[in-house]
């Protein structure tokens, strides 16, 4: 483990208030169940509690223990913040999902809401530009990625036919495709919302194919006991047959099931998100794309050919699930013409 942070001169330690004393509560299975009783996703869990692991060890006492926040202010946490700017050089969505790891903590855990917190340096939030590439790379790219073993070329071309997000496309399942209608339907997307977004037809034969082989594979592992999958939220308890149904079965299904970290039993998963961004960055140095491609590029490049093809920009913004228009038009400024179609006059 690394090396507790201090960053603030030690204060005498009070009596039983260090996270290891027995006496004291468990604080980051504490934080755990709350995330979880409030249907908090697995890495939204994972992230607040290695914050508030950092948080405890960057206001280590002189021993190197680390102290209960519940001895800590809004000052320390104003300290907290400022050296993850300072000295981290996070960027500003790292800092703000600390500071909503570390709030959370008090109001749900400690018991006791933080007020209000001054003096925080803030990271930079810097204006970038999305990486988006042209029809001619997208095709490249997608021709490179492996469609054996891992499903990773079908996976790819449904990234950027429909616009989704990574997890988005990993956690499809069965019947959340209707290929009648041409569209697909996002469960919990980002903020937790549900969309309807375009399936492209070109892919009906693809992912038909891919599904009657899963198929068979499901209908093996049924037999032999083994077809249960993960499930979200208290669907598991609340219809205990669902776990083995085609319907509640991922598109894109992990080769071997796992360990749930959650309820402990053998389920099956959906594909690793590692495994998927390894094989997009294999594939754009293959197919000579010198961009910095990841699976999100694919969303990205979505979103601008649909602007380029003049759709309008409340369509995709709906597509997308982006809440605000704003963000949405941040592709118009990496199309070949503006808002307003504006030519440089040495095109002319």
């Amino acid at each position: 483990m690394p090396p507790p942070e201090s960053g603030r001169s030690p204060r005498p330690p009070s009596p039983g208030s260090g996270p290891g004393d027995p006496a004291a509560p468990r604080l980051l299975n504490r934080l755990r169940s709350e995330c979880r009783r409030r249907h908090y996703s697995y890495r939204t869990e994972q992230a607040y509690a290695h914050w508030v692991r950092r948080y405890c060890r960057f206001h280590a006492d002189e021993h190197g223990r680390p102290r209960h926040p519940r001895d800590l202010s809004e000052a320390d946490l104003a300290a907290f913040l400022s050296h993850l700017a300072e000295d981290r050089r996070v960027a500003a969505s790292t800092q703000n999902q600390a500071l909503h790891a570390v709030l959370f903590l008090y109001e749900h855990v400690v018991g006791r809401p933080l007020g209000r917190v001054d003096g925080v340096t803030r990271a930079k939030r810097p204006k970038r530009l999305p990486v988006v590439l042209t029809r001619a790379e997208v095709e490249a790219v997608l021709a490179a990625l492996p469609g054996l073993p891992r499903p990773y070329r079908l996976l790819g071309s449904v990234l950027y036919g429909s616009g989704l997000r990574l997890r988005e496309g990993l956690r499809l399942r069965v019947h959340d495709l209707d290929t009648e209608r041409g569209q697909l339907t996002v469960r919990e997307g980002k903020g937790g919302k549900d969309r309807v977004t375009v399936l492209p037809s070109v892919l009906e034969e693809p992912l038909r194919l891919h599904l009657a082989a899963e198929r068979a594979r499901y209908e093996m592992e049924r037999e032999a006991g083994d077809a249960a999958v993960s499930l979200p939220g208290a669907l598991a308890t609340k219809y205990p047959g669902a776990a083995v149904e085609w319907g509640w079965r991922y598109v894109f299904p992990s080769p071997r099931p796992s360990r749930d970290p959650r309820s402990g039993r053998t389920l099956l998963h959906h594909l690793g998100p590692s495994g998927v961004q390894k094989a997009v960055r294999r594939a754009a140095l293959e197919s000579g794309v010198e961009k910095a491609v990841t699976p999100h590029t694919f969303r990205h490049s979505f979103a601008t050919h649909m602007l380029e093809r003049g759709a309008d920009i409340r369509t995709v913004q709906e597509l997308l699930g982006h809440q605000d228009v704003r963000t949405t038009e941040v592709y118009t400024h990496v199309l070949n013409r503006g808002l307003r179609g504006v030519v440089s006059p040495l095109d002319r």
